[in-house]
């Protein structure tokens, strides 16, 4: 998977009800792109160029692990949907909608269908201002000085003023910010990294990801169980024991919420499964006996998989040790989890069903996921 990039964009209108344009436009990218971090206040300005009613502008940020050019085509589409096509146009005309990215952190495109940094981004107060206002520390990838720096030399007589108007940035309406530490289960391919990854980008949230890559002793257990099963639970405890103890120190400290791909109790469900009966209590007193000093999450998000979907998923990873997952494996594995869950009512546990949809792929089916746990 792609890592997320942090986008800018601006959107303008002097069409018709403007307010009401930019919000519809807010509200299509957010169910067809990503969710917004950050809304800038609406300013209004001159057309410049031509002539034509004034534009309400603003500038606005998100992160997404797509393509600039699949971002952009993305952003034309809803443009269409708005009613505006710009092949018709001429270069400077009254519009109901105008969508442009900005910039893509430090990225420098320049193709036929798209130029990043935006090539007119130095020359419009229009987009400084918004722009500045949200990220008043931002650098020009090709200039190398801030935009504040690149304002504070700018022609002042391009008329622009702050409103008091705001937008709604969809995502507030959202509970998940009320959570300090959630973390994503489910069995073997489920989606927990993916879909962990896609709210800790849409919610600003700091991420904690299994290191298992790491692990010595991971192919060695899927080739020869019984000589590597304890080995490989032991230092799994103790990988897991020592991030989430590190990561989650700092809870208070990012005063920002913590989304994992995992929680601890992981240990306790695949050991069950992979350890006799000994070792099993062997081992699970040494686990409770770490645990007391492990914060806990204040929500578990489980993701129910069928068997086979899991198996695809595990086949599209093509990691050459997960070939010798059998079913019989994949079922245990489930019941592990459910038995587990039973026993401790305790915890907060949302179960939601993946078997059907594509949360990847499809963002409405992500968004579906993030109303279940609303």
């Amino acid at each position: 998977m792609e890592l997320y990039k942090k986008y800018h964009i601006s959107i303008g209108s002097n069409i018709g009800d403007r307010f009401k344009n930019i919000q519809s436009s807010i509200d299509l990218v957010h169910t067809r792109v990503a969710s917004f971090d950050l809304i800038s206040s609406v300013f209004e300005s001159d057309s410049i160029g031509f002539q034509g009613d004034d534009f309400y502008n603003i500038c606005a940020s998100f992160f997404s692990n797509k393509s600039p050019h699949y971002v952009m085509q993305e952003l034309l589409e809803i443009e269409k949907i708005m009613g505006r096509e710009r092949k018709k146009e001429g270069k400077y005309i009254s519009r109901i909608i105008d969508i442009d990215i900005l910039l893509v952190e430090d990225l420098i495109i320049s193709s036929e269908e798209l130029t990043v940094p935006h090539p007119e981004i130095c020359k419009r107060k229009f987009v400084l201002d918004p722009l500045i206002e949200i990220s008043p520390n931002l650098i020009h990838p090709i200039k190398k000085i801030t935009f504040r720096e690149i304002y504070n030399s700018f022609d002042k007589n391009q008329k622009i003023k702050k409103t008091d108007l705001n937008f709604t940035n969809p995502s507030s309406s959202f509970s998940i910010g009320k959570y300090n530490y959630i973390a994503v289960e489910g069995n073997i391919g489920s989606g927990k990294t993916s879909l962990s990854k896609q709210m800790s980008a849409d919610f600003n949230g700091k991420l904690m990801l299994e290191r298992f890559i790491d692990n010595p002793f991971l192919a060695n257990f899927y080739s020869n169980p019984n000589d590597f099963a304890f080995k490989l639970e032991m230092s799994f405890l103790a990988d897991r024991y020592q991030q989430t103890s590190e990561d989650l120190s700092q809870l208070n400290f990012f005063n920002k919420i913590i989304i994992s791909d995992y929680d601890i109790h992981k240990s306790l469900i695949f050991s069950k499964i992979n350890l006799n009966s000994d070792e099993f209590n062997l081992y699970r007193k040494l686990f409770y006996s770490l645990y007391k000093s492990i914060v806990k999450p204040d929500l578990i998000i489980f993701l129910n998989q069928t068997i086979e979907n899991l198996k695809i998923n595990i086949r599209k990873r093509g990691r050459d040790y997960e070939s010798s997952i059998s079913e019989k494996y994949l079922s245990d594995i489930n019941q592990s989890y459910s038995d587990f869950f039973k026993s401790r009512p305790d915890l907060n546990v949302k179960f939601i069903d993946v078997s059907k949809i594509d949360f990847v792929k499809n963002r409405l089916d992500y968004l579906s996921i993030i109303n279940q746990i609303d």
